[in-house]
């Protein structure tokens, strides 16, 4: 069993979903550091995708330094991101961008979008 879940949706790449799931584990405390995270055979099988596809998470993954590579042990889940504040908010640039053209386009204002942004936050904290 894996230690996070996903329900796909039509029209987003699976990958991207899977890659904000465990994403969401690890804020939400599913997932810590140090957790032995499951191999591509298993990703593939439990998530029933493509091994390329589960291959392409966990590169993701690793290469956002989410999940580090443990010779002898495997994929773990990796300590979390250090450096300065303004280092680790730059990280959610692209993030926030889409966030902010969508609500524009479905003429969400300001006001809104940071008290969903609140309400969003404390669900998950």
């Amino acid at each position: 069993m894996l230690p996070f879940s996903v329900e796909f949706r039509p029209g987003e790449p699976a990958s991207e979903q899977v890659i904000y799931a465990v994403k969401k584990a690890l804020v939400s405390g599913q997932l810590a550091p140090g957790d032995r995270f499951p191999s591509v055979r298993v990703l593939s099988q439990e998530l029933r995708i493509n091994p390329n596809t589960a291959h392409k998470i966990v590169a993701a993954l690793t290469a956002d330094g989410v999940l580090a590579v443990q010779p002898g042990i495997g994929t773990i889940v990796a300590a979390p991101v250090t450096g300065s504040l303004v280092d680790r908010t730059a990280l959610l640039n692209d993030e926030l961008e889409r966030l902010i053209v969508e609500a524009r386009r479905l003429g969400v204002n300001e006001d809104q979008v940071l008290a969903a942004v609140r309400k969003h936050w404390r669900k998950l904290s």
